[in-house]
Order: C-alpha cells, then structure tokens, then sequence
C-alpha cells in the first residue's frame, strides 16, 4: 500500500517508464525497444525491477559510462533515487547479481537486432567529405576487444599468442565494421571469436552495401572470391593490394593508371577465370624521413578513368583512415584505453559489443545533426565532448520525477 500523500503506481512497468537516458532514449524510443524484445521473443520476462526493456537501457548506460559498476550505473541512471523513493516507498537500485542475471535473460540478440534496425548511413548531400562524385564513401576494417578470462569466454573467442608463442592475458572478441567515411557512423558490424578471420566477417557486410557506394579497404581484405561478393550487389570497391599480387598490364590508361585483371590463387599460371580491375600505382614520401618511400597498389571497379582520374582516387584513398579513427573513437574515448570488457560469458560479452555499437552511433548522429544544422563540417566536433555530453544529459533526465 502506498503511504499518504503517495500516488501508487498503475502498473509495474510504471517505474521501468521512468527510466531515461538523455540522447539514448531519443536513438532508441521505448516503442522501437519494446518492439525489438516482443520480436526476439523476451516480451514474458516480467520483473518488477528489471523487465526487459529496462535490461535494454541499462546496457546501454552500461557501456555509455563504461568502466562504472553496475550498481552505480543504476544510481546515474536514476540520479540516487531521491524520487523514486518518494513515489513508490520500496524501489532500491538492484544488487549487482540480480543485474547479471537479468542481462543473463536478455541475451545479445535484441541488442543485436536493435543495431540492425537503427544503424543507418547519416550523410546527406550536403554532409562535407562523405561523398565522391556520385559515390558515397564507406569503408571496412576489424578490431579487437579484449575480453574477461573467464574459461566459457576462453573456450569461445580464443586468445592470440605473443611473438614468442606465449599465451596473451585476455581471450579476444573480433569485430568487423562498415563506417560511412564522412561522419564516422559505423552502419553494420560482425562479431565473431578471434579464429573467425576478417574476410570471413566481412561478407556478411556486403549486403549492406548500395549501387552509390564507394568502399575502401585495405591489403587485409584480398581475394578474387572476397571482391566479388563486395562488388555483387553493385557498389564500387577502390582496395590496396599486396606487393606481391600479379596484375599483368593489359591497357594503358592516359592518367597513368591500366587495366588488369585479378585471378584466384590457385588460377594464378592458367589465369582461366580473371576479373578485370584498374589499378592505381604511386608512392608517398615523408617530408621529415626524404629516404622513405611507401609504394601503393590499388585495385578498383571503377574503369572509366574520366570518371575518377587515377590523382583523384589516390588521394581519396587516405579516407581508409576515417574507419579507424571511428574504431579508435569506440575502443579508446567510449570504452577506455586498454579497458577490458566486464561480461564473463560469451552472450555477455556479444551483448555489450552491441551495446557500445549503438552507443557510438547514437553519439555519431548527435555530432551529424549538430554540424548539418551548424554548417561545420562533422570532423570539426569533439568526440569526447560530445560523449561527455551525453553522460550529462543521463543524470540530467534523472533528476526530473515521472
């Protein structure tokens, strides 16, 4: 029974409505997360303190202050809960245990699926540096995630070897990533334990890939069969080759690049299945180091070489480099540097890369709209600033009673 002067609340899911976190909140509306849990079949999880949409925000707060624990998170998300004591007389943040085990319940997958839903290309037209002619430029790389050396974490990712074959500390996730270059939103990703080699996650990447896309990629991700499931469903590739790779000339071009072709390794004498590609070749000197010389190799789909002279595509290869600053952005400012991943079970650790991924791209939007409304170009805005920003809007919302 409610105390006087206490309104008793219509439902359990009541309070769960009162949970709030600023910027997340607006990426990821309470009906689009609902929705999300009905589809992968957690909607009857009820718990009074917990209910599944909740689990959803904690993770989300979870990885938005990365490095708190989960008692604390639950108090920032609530701002102490001076109200929530008020208003309901017995709501207690939960023990650490029983956030696990609600966690446990959840799984990765509406994390998951709620990525896939909301993880979109953010470039308009008028977004600086985020297209190329008609194309609009993204471009894939892989990272990874040190994870808890738990032995079920152990047993599924692996952990990799040191250059003296010694075991590394840490067992490791790896995670592939497909960014927009322009405003460094990461548009899908693919986990997978450390055996699971980056081409391989790659191609569950290609799908989202569009007839306006430019990809970059760099000598990681090579292959007569990995280019033609990139270039499959029309998007144009533009990727750095190994030194080694034969690419016989086969017509000069008049910018200085030629065509060639590409064949499977084991086609390389017959060459009886080729694919036609331009390739671009050049060098980079550093002007503090005049005796070192980079030779590059990139191979492209993009014939026409009216369409994108071979200078142009050169120095739009150096957009690569935006991935890696998103990746650098998600590891090292979202998570912290050199921090390991707090969740000791496979599920877990699944479930809290797709929570920092959307954390990312919710942050991500936030700096797009600002610079679009603004005029600035995205590069210009802090990452750090705008993630702080919106850890202050978490405590901010909480401080306001339902």
């Amino acid at each position: 029974m409610p105390r006087p002067g206490q309104v008793k609340p219509e439902t359990d899911e009541r309070l769960s409505d009162r949970i709030a976190v600023g910027l997340l909140t607006r990426s990821f509306p309470p009906e689009l997360v609902d929705r999300v849990v009905a589809e992968c079949g957690r909607e009857g999880q009820r718990n009074r303190l917990l209910p599944p949409r909740v689990v959803v925000y904690f993770v989300l707060a979870m990885c938005l202050f990365s490095g708190q624990g989960y008692e604390e998170v639950a108090r920032l998300l609530t701002h102490g809960l001076a109200w929530a004591q008020r208003w309901s007389g017995s709501w207690q943040v939960p023990t650490t245990a029983a956030i696990s085990r609600a966690r446990a319940k959840l799984g990765p997958e509406p994390l998951k699926v709620l990525f896939g839903q909301v993880a979109r290309p953010l470039a308009t037209k008028s977004t600086r540096g985020a297209w190329y002619g008609r194309w609009r430029l993204v471009a894939i790389d892989g990272t990874v995630f040190d994870v808890p050396d738990s032995e079920d974490n152990a047993a599924y990712f692996g952990r990799p070897k040191t250059h003296r074959t010694q075991r590394c500390a840490f067992p490791q996730v790896r995670v592939v990533a497909l960014a927009e270059c322009g405003t460094h939103a990461i548009t899908a990703a693919a986990l997978g334990p450390l055996t699971m080699s980056e081409p391989v996650l790659a191609r569950e990447l290609f799908v989202h890939l569009g007839t306006d896309d430019l990809l970059l990629a760099d000598r990681g991700f090579t292959g007569l069969e990995l280019w033609r499931a990139a270039a499959a469903g029309g998007a144009d590739l533009l990727w750095r080759i190994r030194s080694h790779q034969v690419l016989p000339v086969r017509e000069d071009l008049p910018d200085g690049s030629y065509l060639s072709d590409i064949v499977a390794a084991r086609d390389h004498r017959t060459r009886t299945d080729p694919e036609t590609v331009r390739v671009i070749e050049y060098t980079l000197h550093d002007p503090g180091r005049p005796e070192q010389e980079t030779p590059y190799r990139l191979i492209t789909t993009v014939l026409d070489h009216e369409a994108a002279p071979a200078l142009e595509l050169a120095a739009l290869y150096n957009q690569r480099w935006e991935i890696e600053t998103a990746l650098d952005e998600l590891k090292t400012h979202q998570r912290g540097p050199a921090e390991v991943l707090r969740s000791r079970s496979p599920g877990g650790v699944e479930q809290e890369v797709w929570g920092h991924l959307l954390v990312h791209h919710a942050i991500r939007t936030l700096m797009h709209d600002t610079a679009e409304q603004t005029g600035l170009d995205t590069d210009r805005l802090s990452f750090t600033r705008s993630i702080r920003l919106a850890r202050r809007q978490v405590t901010a919302q909480a401080a306001f009673s339902p």
